[in-house]
C-alpha cells in the first residue's frame, strides 16, 4: 500500500455490473503502470451481477466505495474525487485496458504543460481502429466548414478544424473536449470550478463536454496525446443511448450558449444533415 503523501495519480473506475471487464482494466493497470506512486478508487454503482466485495478480495489494495443507489457516471467519479489523496486525477472508463503505460505518459505531458486542464489518450477498438474521441462544441464556423465541404479543398486544415472522424488522431492537438473515458487533470483546478467539483447535472452522456467547457472557460487548454494508447472496449448502442446523448445535448447548449447562437446553430446544422438540431 503506498503512502498518501507519495501518491500521484488518483485513478477513479466507476463500476456498474462490469466484474469481468473492470478486473481486467485493474489488472492492465497493475501490469503496466510500475514507476508512478498511484492509488485505485473504485465506485461501485450499486452493481447487481456480482458482489462488489469480490473486487477487494482480488485486489486488496483497491479502495471500493459502495454505493446504494446508482448515481450514474458523473456523480460516482465524484464520490471517488472525493476520497482521492493524489495530485492528479485519471477518470478511466472500466471497459479499457491499458496496453502500455499511458497513466504515466499522460502524467508527464500534464507536469510539463502546464496551460492545460485537460489531457486524454489515443482509444482504439481491440482490432486496433481508432475512436474519434478528438470533438469540438457545437459551433456555426465548424457547421459551415463542413457544409461547404471545405474539407475537400484544404484537408490538412479541415481535418484540424473538424477534428472527430475528420481526424486521424495520429499528432498531439488541442480539441475543445475529448471523451470522459481516459480523462486526466490535476485535483486542485476543482477548486476553481462551480461548486468546487465536476459538473453532474447528467447521469450519463455529455458530461465529458460540459467538464471540458467549464475547464475552458478558466481560459485552459484541452490536450489529446496520441503517444499513450489505450484499449476501449466501446460496444455498439441503440436508440436509447442516441436519445439521451441528444436530450442532454439540448440541454447543455441551452445553459451555455445564448438563443439567437443555438438557432443559428440548428438551422446549419438542418442544411448540413436535414436535421433540425445541434
Amino acid at each position: 500500500m503506498l503512502n498518501s503523501k507519495t501518491i500521484k495519480v488518483s485513478i477513479i473506475i466507476v463500476n456498474y455490473n462490469t466484474f469481468g471487464l473492470t478486473s481486467r482494466c485493474i489488472q492492465s493497470i497493475m501490469h503496466f503502470v510500475n514507476d508512478l506512486a498511484y492509488e485505485i478508487i473504485l465506485v461501485d454503482n450499486n452493481s447487481t451481477d456480482t458482489d462488489p466485495n469480490a473486487f477487494t478480495e482480488q485486489f486488496p489494495f483497491v479502495r471500493l466505495i459502495k454505493s446504494q443507489t446508482n448515481l450514474g457516471f458523473a456523480k460516482g467519479n465524484n464520490v471517488g474525487i472525493a476520497a482521492a489523496s493524489g495530485d492528479y486525477i485519471l477518470l478511466l472508463n472500466s471497459d479499457t485496458d491499458l496496453v502500455h503505460d499511458a497513466v504515466s505518459v499522460v502524467y508527464q505531458f500534464l507536469e510539463t504543460h502546464r496551460n492545460i486542464a485537460v489531457a486524454s489518450a489515443r482509444l482504439e477498438y481491440p482490432n486496433g481502429t481508432v475512436q474519434h474521441n478528438c470533438q469540438r462544441f457545437p459551433s456555426i464556423r465548424v457547421k459551415l466548414f463542413e457544409l461547404f465541404r471545405l474539407q475537400k479543398l484544404f484537408p490538412k486544415t479541415g481535418s484540424r478544424i473538424l477534428l472527430g472522424s475528420f481526424f486521424g488522431h495520429h499528432e498531439i492537438i488541442y480539441p475543445d473536449w475529448v471523451w470522459g473515458t481516459f480523462f486526466m487533470f490535476k485535483k486542485e483546478l476543482l477548486q476553481r470550478l462551480p461548486n468546487n467539483k465536476l459538473a453532474d447535472d447528467f447521469f450519463m452522456y455529455v458530461e465529458d463536454m460540459q467538464w471540458c467547457f467549464e475547464f475552458r472557460k478558466l481560459g485552459l487548454e484541452i490536450a489529446f496525446v496520441p503517444q499513450a494508447k489505450v484499449i476501449h472496449h466501446m460496444s455498439a448502442s441503440g436508440g436509447k443511448k442516441s436519445a439521451l446523448m441528444q436530450q442532454n445535448l439540448v440541454f447543455f447548449m441551452r445553459q451555455y450558449y445564448s438563443s439567437i447562437h443555438r438557432t443559428c446553430i440548428e438551422l446549419v446544422n438542418l442544411l448540413l444533415t436535414g436535421k433540425y438540431g445541434a
